[in-house]
C-alpha cells in the first residue's frame, strides 16, 4: 500500500556553533560464507563435505587474534591520507601472493610517511591473512584425508607470517614515535603561543613609535599563524586569551584612526570572503569534504583580526548560518550511517539466533540434516546482503555467526560418523521403553501410570532414529502399549465430559457479558478481570475448544482495539490543546520541524523493512520472521499517519493565526 505523502517544507532554523568532527570507521567487509553439502541417499551414512570461503571478516579476525591490531585512526592520519595520492587501493593487492604482499609492506614502510599508511596497512593485513588462512585450511584437510585426527593437526611454521609480524612491529614502532612526536610538537607550539601572548601584553606598554609597534604586532600575528597545532584541551582557553589581548591592542592604537580603519577594512574583506567560501560549501557534493574544509575556514576566521563593530555581528551571523547548515548535513549523514549500522546489527543478531536455534533442533535423520543445511545456506545468503554493523560490534557479531556455523557442521560430521552405531544403540533403548510401557498398560494407578508414560514418551522423543528396518515395528509396539492404557483411562474418566459441557456454558455466558461491557469506562483493568475469569473456568469439550477460543480471542482483540482508538483520540485532543497554546509562538515551528523529521525517518524505516522482506521471503520457514517485520511496518505506518495528522493540525493553527492577524 502506498504511503501517504504531504508537503512538509517548513524552513529550518540555523544551528549555533559548528559541531565537533564526527569519526566513523568503516566496518570490516561482510562475510561470504558458502557451504556445499553432498549427502548420500543409500542405507549407509556418508559424511558430508563442508567448504567455506575465507572472506575479509574472517581474515580480520585472524589478524586480530595474531596480535596485529592498529588502534583507532587519528585526525593527523585522516588528514594525511586525504592529501596523499598513494593511498593503497584494493586493486593494488589483487592477485598478489603472500611473499609479494610482504615485499609491498616493506616497501611502503621504507618509502612512505608513516602517517599516510594506516588504511594501506589494514588492506595489506587482510589480504595477507586471507591467503594464510586458506593455506592452513588446505593443509588441515590434507592432514585429515591422510588419516590424521583433526584435533592433532598443527600448522607448520610460516616464514612469511613471521616476516609480516616483524614488519608490522616496525610499522607500529614508527607510528608510535610519530604520534609521540606530534604530541611533543603540540606542547612546544603551546609554549610558543603562550610566549606570543606575553609579547602582545607588552605591546600596549611600549615606548616605541606607533608604526614600529604596529609592525611588531603584525609580526606577532604572523608568528601565531605559522605556529602549528596545540593540545586539544588547551585550544579554547588559548584562543580566548589571544583574542582578548588582540582586542586590547586595537583599543590601545585607536588614537591612530587611519591605521586602525585600514586594518579593520582588511579584516572585513577577509571575513567576507570566508562567508562566501562557507556558503559555497553548501553545494559541495561530498558532505565529509565540505565539513573538513569548513574546519579550515573556522581556523582562518579565528586567525583573522576584528572588524568594525557595525559589521561584527552581521558577518558572524552570516558565517554561523552557513556553518550550521553544513554541520547539520554532516551530522545527519553520520547519524544515518550509525542508524543503518545499528539496524544491520539487529538483523545479523536475528540471523545468529536462527543459526543457533538450528544447533538445538532435533536432527535425527539424514532428511533432518538436509533440511537444516538448506535453512542455514539460506541464512548465509541473507547475511551477505546485509551491510556493516557498528565497528565495535562487527567482528563480535561475525565471530558469533561463524562459531554457530562451524558448530552446526561439526555436529553434522559427528552425526554421519557415528550414525550407524547410534541407531543400534537407539533401537536397544526404544525396546527397553516398549517393555516398560507394556508393564504400565495394565496399571490402574492412573496418575502414576500417566506420568510415567508421558515421561517415557518424552524420553522416546529424545532418542535418535533407528534403522528403517526396525523403525515402524518398534514404534507400533510402543504405541500399542500407550493406546491400551489411555483407552482404559478414557472409559474410566468418561464422566468428566459432563463437567466440560458445563464449562462450555459458563464460557459462552462470559463471552456474552464481555460483548455487552462498557470497555471504555472499565479500561485495561476490566480486560484483565475478564481474562482472569476466563482462565479460571476449566476445560471444554475438545470439539468446541478451538471455536470457543477463537470467539474469545476476537472479543478481546475488539476490546483492545476500542481502547487503542479511544487512547488515540485522547492523544490527538491533548496535542490539539498543546498547539492551541502556542499561537504565534516560535515553538510551533520547532514542533512542526521535529514532526516533519520524524515522518521522513519513519518513511525510511518502512522502506528498509519492506526491502528486508524481499530477502527473507526467499528463505524457507521464514513466515514468523516476515510476520514480525510486517507487524512492525503496520505499526510504523499507524504512527506515521498520526504524526502527519499532527503536522496538519499545526498548519491549520498557523493558517487561523494568519487570518486573525
Amino acid at each position: 500500500m502506498a504511503t501517504e505523502k504531504i508537503d512538509l517544507t517548513a524552513p529550518v532554523e540555523p544551528v549555533g556553533n559548528v559541531a565537533e568532527d564526527t569519526q566513523t570507521n568503516a566496518a570490516v567487509a561482510a562475510a561470504e560464507v558458502e557451504t556445499t553439502e553432498s549427502l548420500a541417499c543409500d542405507e549407509q551414512p556418508v559424511a558430508p563435505s563442508h567448504n567455506a570461503d575465507f572472506a575479509d571478516e574472517e581474515a580480520a579476525l585472524a589478524a586480530d587474534e595474531a596480535g596485529l591490531e592498529i588502534g583507532e585512526e587519528t585526525a593527523e592520519e585522516r588528514a594525511a591520507e586525504m592529501e596523499s595520492a598513494d593511498a593503497a587501493a584494493g586493486d593494488e593487492l589483487i592477485g598478489k601472493s603472500k611473499s609479494e604482499l610482504v615485499e609491498l609492506f616493506s616497501s611502503k614502510i621504507e618509502n612512505e610517511p608513516v602517517q599516510t599508511l594506516r588504511r594501506t596497512v589494514e588492506a595489506i593485513k587482510i589480504a595477507f591473512y586471507k591467503r594464510h588462512r586458506s593455506e592452513v585450511e588446505a593443509a588441515r584437510r590434507e592432514f585429515i584425508e591422510a588419516g590424521g585426527k583433526e584435533e592433532e593437526f598443527a600448522p607448520a611454521p610460516d616464514r612469511a607470517e613471521a616476516r609480516f609480524k616483524e614488519l608490522f612491529a616496525i610499522y607500529r614502532e614508527h607510528r608510535d614515535k610519530y604520534m609521540a612526536q606530534i604530541e611533543a610538537d603540540k606542547e612546544k607550539n603551546l609554549a610558543t603561543k603562550l610566549q606570543i601572548i606575553e609579547e602582545l601584553k607588552e605591546l600596549v606598554n611600549s615606548d616605541e613609535t606607533m608604526n614600529t609597534t604596529f609592525a611588531r604586532f603584525r609580526e606577532l600575528q604572523q608568528r601565531w599563524k605559522d605556529t602549528g597545532l596545540v593540545p586539544q584541551q588547551s585550544v579554547k582557553d588559548l584562543w580566548e586569551t589571544y583574542n582578548l589581548h588582540v582586542e586590547n591592542f586595537y583599543n590601545f592604537i585607536k588614537i591612530n584612526k587611519e591605521l586602525r580603519d585600514l586594518d579593520l577594512k582588511k579584516n572585513y574583506e577577509a571575513k567576507l570572503s570566508l562567508c562566501e567560501q562557507a556558503e559555497a560549501l553548501i553545494m559541495e557534493p561530498s558532505i565529509v569534504e565540505a565539513f573538513r574544509k569548513l574546519q579550515k575556514l573556522h581556523d582562518e576566521w579565528r586567525e583573522t583580526g576584528p572588524v568594525a563593530n557595525e559589521y561584527k555581528e552581521t558577518l558572524w551571523e552570516r558565517f554561523k548560518e552557513a556553518s550550521s547548515r553544513i554541520n547539520k548535513q554532516h551530522q545527519e549523514y553520520f547519524e544515518g550511517l550509525k542508524n543503518e549500522q545499528t539496524k544491520n546489527l539487529e538483523l545479523k543478531t536475528g540471523l545468529c539466533e536462527k543459526t543457533e536455534a538450528l544447533l538445538t533442533a532435533p536432527c535425527t535423520t539424514r532428511k533432518d540434516w538436509n533440511k537444516a543445511s538448506e535453512q542455514l545456506l539460506e541464512i548465509q545468503k541473507v547475511w551477505k546482503t546485509i551491510g556493516f554493523a557498528p565497528k565495535k560490534e562487527n567482528n563480535r557479531i561475525y565471530e558469533r555467526f561463524r562459531s554457530a556455523c562451524d558448530k552446526f557442521f561439526e555436529l553434522k560430521r559427528d552425526f554421519y560418523a557415528g550414525v550407524k552405531s547410534e541407531m543400534e544403540h537407539n533401537l536397544a533403548l526404544k525396546q527397553e521403553i516398549c517393555a516398560q510401557a507394556e508393564a504400565l498398560s495394565t496399571s490402574e494407578d492412573w496418575k502414576h501410570a500417566t506420568d510415567e508414560l508421558i515421561a517415557l514418551q518424552a524420553k522416546w522423543k529424545g532418542i535418535g532414529a533407528v534403522s528403517r528396518r526396525y523403525s515402524d515395528q518398534v514404534w507400533k509396539r510402543f504405541r500399542a502399549a500407550c493406546d491400551a492404557f489411555f483407552e482404559r483411562k478414557a472409559k474410566h474418566f468418561s464422566a468428566v465430559d459432563d463437567e466440560h459441557e458445563q464449562n462450555l456454558v459458563r464460557k459462552q455466558a462470559l463471552l456474552a457479558e464481555m460483548r455487552e461491557a462498557d470497555i471504555k469506562a472499565g479500561g485495561f483493568e476490566m480486560i484483565k478481570d475478564f481474562q482472569r475469569r476466563w482462565s479460571e473456568i476449566g476445560f471444554v469439550p475438545i470439539k468446541q475448544k478451538d471455536a470457543v477460543q477463537k470467539q474469545y480471542k476476537a472479543v478481546v482483540d475488539e476490546m483492545f482495539s476500542t481502547l487503542r482508538s479511544s487512547e488515540r483520540d485522547r492523544s490527538m485532543n491533548r496535542f490539539k490543546d498543546k498547539v492551541s497554546g502556542m499561537k504565534g509562538d516560535r515553538r510551533l515551528r520547532s514542533e512542526r520541524e521535529r514532526l516533519y523529521n520524524k515522518v521522513r525517518q519513519m518513511e525510511q524505516d518502512i522502506a528498509l523493512l519492506e526491502n528486508n522482506i524481499g530477502f527473507f521471503a526467499k528463505s524457507k520457514n521464514a513466515d514468523a520472521m516476515i510476520a514480525d517485520v510486517r507487524e512492525k511496518i503496520e505499526r510504523a505506518k499507524r504512527e506515521m499517519a498520526d504524526t502527519i495528522e499532527k503536522v496538519r493540525m499545526i498548519d491549520r493553527q498557523e493558517a487561523e493565526s494568519s487570518k486573525q492577524e
